[in-house]
């Protein structure tokens, strides 16, 4: 009987205490990744000490420690990789990983030091860190159609299709022997050809007014003529 009541006695103090439930934190390689883990500070008094870990909460302290707090500044820390960057007098002890590696992956153990017999507050908080996706898509290739005087056609990368009005032999002016190789030259040609074609009505004027003026002439000329006669 006696053993069996130091059994029963000795599970109950090993099941009693704020033991928390855990998380699970996910992130990418080279991201700062915090883990979550608080504990209440309603006075002075309630700032205490606390660890963080790798693997799960052991009995007591923590398995393969990687910093400590007295609760007020951090004492110890094992690689420059992990802080606290919470307010540790408001109970914020989260612990942040710094630019996160695959190795970083596991289970983290937050044990909180509170006064008294398995009276600690512990937590496992399990941290998954994935490579970052790359993209594996091509990039788009342009590719433009050049037509030689042979009717072959060849294909060069990277150059957009453009297509140009044709214009008549008689209508182009003589410098235009090929696209435009500015915007000022484009603006030359349409002006040029905007003054031949407003040219051809006016040259038809000139010729239809020389016309009536010889005919108008002959008809004084004829009146001139029949007035001496009479006269």
């Amino acid at each position: 009987r006696l053993y069996a009541l130091c059994s029963a006695t000795t599970f109950v103090f090993l099941s009693t205490g704020p033991t928390v439930s855990g998380s699970l934190v996910k992130g990418k390689v080279g991201q700062n990744i915090t883990v979550p883990c608080f504990y209440t500070v309603k006075r002075t008094q309630d700032i205490t000490s606390m660890c963080w870990g790798r693997d799960s909460c052991p009995a007591s302290k923590c398995y393969r420690t990687i910093i400590w707090t007295d609760g007020w500044k951090v004492t110890e820390q094992y690689n420059s990789r992990y802080m606290l960057k919470g307010n540790l007098l408001m109970g914020d002890v989260s612990l942040t990983i710094v630019n996160a590696e695959e190795g970083d992956s596991g289970i983290y153990c937050c044990r909180v030091e509170i006064s008294g017999w398995f009276n600690d507050q512990t937590s496992n908080h399990k941290v998954v860190i994935e490579k970052a996706r790359i993209s594996t898509a091509s990039p788009h290739t342009y590719t433009s159609e050049q037509t030689s005087a042979h009717g072959s056609t060849s294909e060069s990368s990277f150059t957009i299709t453009r297509t140009w009005p044709l214009v008549s032999a008689s209508e182009a002016p003589q410098t235009a022997s090929g696209p435009c190789s500015s915007a000022s030259d484009c603006l030359d040609v349409t002006s040029n050809l905007q003054n031949a074609s407003v040219l051809h009505p006016s040259q038809q004027y000139s010729e239809n007014g020389l016309y009536i003026g010889i005919g108008l002439c002959a008809v004084l000329l004829a009146i001139l003529i029949l007035a001496l006669f009479i006269t």
